[in-house]
């Protein structure tokens, strides 16, 4: 029988009905334009490609359109189901497989051109250290990885979280250590990596070679649904974005981390 952490039976409550709550929001579909930009512009054309953390499979769907073979991967198999169901007929694979577990995960699969996990599922990873080794061992020299996590000096979130008169979440993202989350009725923690400790689990099988703010004038999910009523301004916003990007990248509601792999053999 499989065993879930805490934070795969949370989103596992909400599988059936992930899409139909976060597909409507504006907030969400601009931060996800931001990083599908980027995953065109450094994925290689009809490329193989690892998603780490996919639920439901939005972005692994929209790459498999554009030719791509995706193998994703989530801890729940509730958002795996669903995320089969997009992407079976596209030719390309969805897997049980928790971000925990993916050293032992990579030794029985072929390696891939790229990766990526998005909209912060390494959040609900403690150690970072197990998932560099797993990618070491799935992804060819020269390849990049890109990994979006949650900001940790989001104003968004603390402007947002002020006018909704909830300062005790203002300020979560500097607290060190396992945060408190709540989701589908069921708690878990997040951990709000920093820079440093980022860099330093993925040395010396990548390096780093750019960070981008996602979500630096976008606001975070929190502003819904006023801010999807807003379209001109969200608009505007998003263009911001794109040029605030890289010089404000530690602003983010997420942030970007693109890596390459090294020519360092795999642990």
């Amino acid at each position: 029988m499989l065993t879930m952490r805490p934070a795969a039976l949370a989103f596992e409550a909400v599988a059936p009905n992930f899409d139909d709550r976060f597909a409507a929001w504006q907030s969400v579909a601009a931060q996800r334009r931001a990083v599908r930009r980027v995953l065109l512009d450094v994925f290689p054309p009809d490329g193989r490609i690892f998603e780490l953390g996919g639920g439901t499979g939005e972005d692994a769907a929209w790459l498999a359109e554009r030719n791509f073979k995706l193998l994703l991967t989530d801890a729940s198999p509730g958002m795996v189901k669903c995320a089969e169901t997009k992407l079976s007929p596209l030719g390309s694979r969805a897997e049980i497989a928790s971000a925990e577990e993916l050293e032992s995960f990579a030794e029985c699969h072929a390696t891939f051109d790229g990766a990526f996990s998005n909209f912060a599922p390494l959040n609900c990873v403690r150690d970072l250290s197990p998932v560099a080794r797993g990618l070491a061992h799935l992804l060819k020299p020269g390849s990049a990885a890109i990994l979006v996590v949650f900001g940790t000096m989001a104003p968004g979130e603390i402007l947002v979280e002020c006018l909704r008169g909830r300062p005790n979440r203002a300020l979560r993202r500097f607290r060190r250590g396992p945060v408190q989350a709540e989701l589908g009725g069921r708690n878990f923690v997040v951990n709000y990596h920093r820079r440093g400790a980022i860099v330093s689990a993925m040395h010396p099988w990548f390096w780093l070679v750019r960070r981008l703010g996602i979500g630096i004038f976008v606001p975070p999910s929190a502003a819904e649904p006023w801010i999807s009523q807003h379209p001109r301004l969200l608009g505007w916003l998003e263009k911001l974005d794109q040029m605030a990007g890289r010089p404000l990248a530690i602003l983010g509601d997420h942030v970007l981390y693109h890596f390459e792999r090294t020519a360092v053999d795999a642990p």
